[in-house]
């Protein structure tokens, strides 16, 4: 596969928002097909990385699928937006410093606190069972505007997740992805059993 146009095309599959803030780069020396680091508040660029040898092997509404679901989990993941904890960590920097300049070790250490505290519980949401099923199910939307049906969509990504634990040499699948495989089969008509909310919060 040849990596420039396969981007090309990836980029064309994307949604704007994707494109705006999300970048693919070849990245051959990877032992995972795809892969793309949780983006941290200051980061700039929300890199996802693929190993191309490795991602020719999947069919391309599985790729697709997989894409789509990698942009929809980067893009979801808002550190600065009207919220609670949001606001705790804002709070929690702005007292930080006033206590800084007020020389308050005490108010220092109270402030810087509560905003890893805050910090940490976004940080959880978005690393949650919850969080990666809702990525699947944008996933799937984007996919509706690209011509697939939803129980196509959801076969595929169920589909692609179970390939790529098979092309990394895995002995099978993590808890989330099972939970995710569930999910995805029930919405694909393969199963009429879907998943408890309290295990999505897991």
């Amino acid at each position: 596969m040849e990596p420039g146009s396969e981007i090309q095309r990836l980029l064309d599959l994307m949604p704007a928002s994707g494109r705006m803030r999300t970048k693919i780069v070849s990245k051959p020396q990877q032992p995972l097909v795809i892969d793309s680091p949780f983006p941290l508040p200051w980061a700039q660029d929300r890199p996802i990385f693929i190993n191309f040898d490795l991602w020719g092997r999947l069919p391309k509404p599985q790729r697709d699928l997989l894409l789509l679901r990698t942009v929809s989990w980067l893009t979801e993941i808002r550190w600065f937006k009207p919220d609670l904890y949001q606001g705790l960590v804002v709070g929690g920097v702005f007292g930080t410093f006033v206590e800084l300049i007020q020389g308050d070790a005490v108010g220092v250490i109270v402030a810087g606190g509560l905003s890893a505290l805050a910090g940490s519980q976004i940080w959880r949401s978005y690393r949650s069972s919850q969080s990666e099923v809702d990525a699947d199910q944008v996933a799937i939307g984007v996919a509706l505007r690209r011509g697939y049906s939803e129980a196509e969509a959801a076969a595929h990504l169920l589909g692609a997740i179970e390939s790529v634990a098979k092309i990394e040499g895995r002995a099978g699948l993590n808890f989330t992805e099972l939970i995710r495989c569930q999910n995805l089969r029930a919405i694909a008509g393969f199963s009429s059993v879907g998943i408890p909310d309290a295990m999505k919060r897991e």
